[in-house]
């Protein structure tokens, strides 16, 4: 079977090779007993494992590692998810949907990405990084606050303007902003093409006070929308909307944080407060297999975050072809040597799906 060509009938084949030559379980033990830290965290986690037909198994609980492993290798889940160590620990997490940014990307809708609306996953890890670096001990009440502070885009399809700011801007809004103009030039005004086409421009000044738009502009003399219709550059057309902004910083006080909001409602991460208040909701696990398209899930470097490219991100059914793929020169291996050579590909394969040094460094 070709690496390219994931077939999701083929699963239940590879799924008990995966689990019994590639899954981490050592690195994957340790990840989640914070390093033997603290005795009792992996005995107390909850696991849940999606089987063949939607089968669903919750609260399960393992003593060991040694434990663990048999239950997968016998089970072979199609899905892995982990939820909080009982009675009353959990981390932060935060869960993004790109299905809730459908406003807002012109390239892909639903559940399909590309490399360009994958922009708005980058802004978000950005954004969110110092947020999942707070205290687990957080009571339903206290997560719910972390959550709906951070939720700054609210609303659904029927409300059109989602981000409003109050005076003064709070200044973690401030930071996120400095992370979102980084990428709004490339992400919204190039790849999105906010203020190109005719549907999505009239989306944008949908978003500005009414007196702008029927403000003359200093340059010109004319007013916005006449000014648009004039320039027809995305980049000019936002130049313009900066312009207006800053005179209305000046002159009012509501309103006036209009392109902000522009900015943050395009690129704000989008999430989903359920997740994060509740203590019961589950994560999706590192190296749990994606049914739908064979790709593992696999930790992510920030530090390399500009270049993670998540097409190229291994399928189960590539890594599990690349154990049987003889390397140059071992086409006449001795029988003896056949095992050690064997454990050889299958170090380097669990090399290439737990991703990078991160992960090792979070044990």
């Amino acid at each position: 079977m070709s690496s390219s060509n994931y077939d999701s009938a083929c699963l239940p084949d590879l799924l008990p090779l995966y689990y019994r030559r590639l899954f981490p379980f050592s690195q994957y033990y340790r990840w989640l007993n914070y390093g033997g830290v603290q005795k009792n965290y992996f005995q107390n986690r909850e696991f849940s494992f999606t089987l063949k037909d939607d089968i669903y198994v919750r609260y399960q609980s393992f003593s060991t590692q040694t434990e663990l492993e048999k239950e997968m290798q016998k089970m072979n889940p199609y899905k892995i998810d982990i939820g909080a160590i009982y009675s009353h620990r959990k981390e932060l997490v935060f869960d993004i949907d790109m299905t809730d940014y459908d406003d807002v990307r012109s390239c892909c809708s639903a559940a399909d990405i590309c490399c360009k609306c994958w922009t708005l996953m980058t802004i978000a890890i950005h954004i969110l990084d110092r947020a999942l670096r707070a205290a687990r001990k957080l009571s339903v009440a206290a997560r719910s606050a972390v959550a709906e502070y951070l939720s700054l885009v609210k609303g659904g399809d029927e409300m059109l303007k989602k981000v409003v700011l109050t005076d003064p801007i709070h200044p973690f809004i401030r930071e996120s902003l400095a992370v979102v103009e980084r990428y709004f030039p490339r992400y919204a005004l190039q790849e999105q093409d906010i203020l190109g086409r005719k549907e999505s421009v009239n989306k944008v000044l949908a978003l500005m006070p009414e007196d702008i738009l029927f403000t003359k502009c200093s340059r010109s003399g004319k007013e916005l929308q006449q000014d648009f219709q004039n320039e027809k550059k995305p980049e000019n057309r936002w130049k313009l909307v900066k312009e207006q902004a800053k005179r209305k910083q000046g002159t009012a006080k509501k309103g006036q944080y209009f392109e902000k909001e522009i900015m943050l409602q395009y690129c704000y991460p989008r999430l989903d407060v359920n997740v994060s208040k509740g203590v019961n909701h589950l994560l999706k696990s590192p190296f749990s297999v994606h049914p739908k398209t064979g790709r593992i899930s696999v930790p992510m470097d920030l530090k390399e975050l500009e270049t993670f490219d998540p097409f190229a991100v291994p399928t189960i059914s590539q890594i599990c072809e690349e154990l049987d793929r003889p390397r140059t020169g071992e086409e006449e291996e001795k029988p003896e040597d056949t095992k050690e050579k064997e454990n050889e590909k299958d170090a380097a394969e669990r090399r290439k799906i737990r991703g990078n040094q991160k992960f090792r460094h979070s044990m």
